[in-house]
């Protein structure tokens, strides 16, 4: 090997060397005729839209963090079936247990509960007005969307629901909605409440459908709790 210098060696045939000047190199896009006001108007815009991309993004965070707060708040959700509820009393006869037994299974055909019951509780003033309820527990992701499924499937078993509105849901919320449908005694209200942990259904026979909303909620009161 040669200990010559590099500068030493005689050239080699081949392309022509780059001529490096002294002219700066420009590296960007950028027009150098542009004024520094054209450049600087380009920048506010850029900044505004990243501001109000920063800004959308912060309003989807905070509502995906109020929904979740909402599902950890009513997932575990428990139902009891006191004796005494709101002015009504548990029906614990024969025809009353079986009744209330076709209604849970029933309604439990038709949503994956983890837990499930079915009730009657009879009107002391009024034996006509006895109110059907039935129900369960599992954690629901949209509740308004499945209880208005349930609404449906009561309308293909019963008969069309009509007159369906939202009614206050309480101090539990959720959603609570109230109907009129029609049976062998004639029209009477059915309404539902659903949280994320819990949906439940009810029939009021001779009861309006302000009536029945109003003795739906005192009831969900006095049966729901959470953990």
């Amino acid at each position: 090997m040669s200990d010559a210098h590099l500068t030493d060696r005689p050239a080699v045939d081949g392309p022509a060397p780059i001529d490096l000047t002294d002219e700066p190199i420009q590296l960007s896009n950028r027009d150098p005729g542009r004024s520094p006001e054209r450049r600087a108007g380009r920048s506010r815009r850029r900044q505004v839209a990243w501001t109000l991309a920063a800004l959308v993004g912060l309003a989807g965070a905070a509502v995906l963090g109020t929904a979740g707060w909402r599902v950890a708040e009513q997932k575990d959700a428990d139902l009891a079936t006191p004796d005494r509820v709101a002015s009504l009393l548990r029906d614990d006869s024969e025809r009353a247990r079986s009744t209330s037994d076709y209604l849970r299974s029933g309604f439990a055909a038709d949503i994956d509960l983890d837990s499930s019951f079915g009730t009657v509780y009879r009107d002391p003033a009024d034996e006509k007005r006895s109110v059907l309820i039935f129900g369960g527990t599992t954690l629901l992701w949209q509740p308004e969307r499945d209880l208005d499924s349930l609404f449906k499937l009561l309308t293909d078993e019963t008969g069309k629901v009509t007159g369906l509105r939202e009614v206050p849901a309480g101090r539990f919320g959720g959603v609570m909605k109230c109907g009129t449908t029609s049976g062998d005694g004639g029209d009477f209200a059915v309404c539902g409440w659903a949280d994320h942990g819990s949906v439940v259904m009810a029939m009021f026979p001779g009861r309006s459908i302000d009536d029945a909303g109003g003795l739906f909620r005192a009831m969900r009161e006095e049966m729901q709790t959470r953990d």
